[in-house]
């Protein structure tokens, strides 16, 4: 299939590799030239007009760009120069209700709009991204080739016992309506806040811990990646970095948050669900904006690896 991608950071320009690899046709634009030309498999476009004009009806185009502004003035361009028929996708982290009301500006137009929460960091290229889906139904399905060549594959992952087989078994689901996508995403980010304090809690009860002991927390993060209940692919990106720099003294400890942690904490207040737990997390990242700590320092080494973001001293 053909898709027009715009947006060519970590994860939009893997992407357009990635299903360059599949044998899909990419259009790219962004506005620093140089990310373009990196991008040698696929078609470039001088701007978003030339963008559309390169594309086949009923055309495509994927927007992975920063949540905010950003987007919401790409997708207002884009809206402009399509026609009924063609469909917006947008890859970031956009907040569900707005997708909500965008969707139904562009349903006037006779737009589709599908909201594509996407998670893989820098290693979606080889291993692929998982994409939760939110949208119409049809534009989904007449989309399905390039969801299936984005997502990591069946083999990705074991079959669970007694279950009947879906597109999730692959890699990407279609959550629902306008919005399900981005919601889904947000809500697996506040998992992984959760999930991420726990291993930097942990770690740091160790290297605290009383004398005679002194644990070799790299050592450690290996025994644990080997048949322990706590594996994890985060597990294997903390052994990593702790065994790139064991004493952690390349981060900050200066821990970001994206917003979707905050989301998240406030879709459980609306729904009067209990989240202690992604709560914390939330706020711990908040706490390390003042006296670094060991913790915060291997949250930082987390957040670089699996999604290439670089934390400030």
């Amino acid at each position: 299939m053909q898709l027009g991608v715009v947006g060519l950071g970590r994860m939009g320009a893997n992407i357009a590799r990635r299903l360059a690899r599949g044998g899909h046709d990419c259009v790219v634009f962004d506005k620093d030239a140089a990310a373009i030309t990196a991008l040698r498999e696929s078609a470039a476009a001088k701007d978003l007009r030339d963008l559309v004009k390169q594309l086949l009806k009923p055309r495509a185009i994927w927007v992975m760009l920063p949540h905010g502004e950003a987007t919401e003035t790409t997708i207002a361009e884009l809206a402009a120069l399509l026609e009924r028929g063609d469909t917006i996708i947008d890859g970031g982290n956009t907040f569900y209700k707005d997708d909500i009301a965008l969707a139904e500006q562009l349903k006037n137009k006779g737009i589709h709009y599908l909201d594509v929460g996407t998670s893989g960091g820098v290693w979606g290229l080889e291993r692929g991204f998982c994409l939760m889906i939110g949208g119409e139904k049809d534009a989904v399905t007449r989309l399905a080739p390039i969801f299936e060549t984005l997502a990591p594959g069946q083999a990705s992952a074991r079959a669970t016992p007694g279950r009947k087989a879906s597109s999730a078994d692959t890699g990407w689901l279609h959550c629902g309506p306008a919005g399900a996508g981005h919601f889904v995403k947000m809500i697996h980010n506040g998992i992984e806040y959760g999930l991420m304090q726990a291993y930097a809690e942990g770690f740091n009860i160790l290297l605290g811990a009383p004398a005679p002991y002194r644990f070799d927390a790299a050592e450690i993060a290996e025994l644990w990646r080997r048949g322990s209940v706590v594996g994890s692919w985060l597990l294997d990106l903390t052994a990593q970095a702790l065994a790139e720099d064991p004493e952690l003294e390349n981060y900050s400890g200066n821990v970001s948050d994206s917003g979707e942690g905050r989301w998240t904490v406030n879709a459980a207040v609306e729904a009067a669900v209990p989240a202690p737990v992604l709560t914390a997390a939330l706020y711990a990242r908040f706490e390390s904006r003042g006296q670094a700590s060991y913790a915060g320092k291997l949250l930082s080494a987390m957040r670089k690896k699996f999604g290439g973001h670089v934390e400030t001293k």
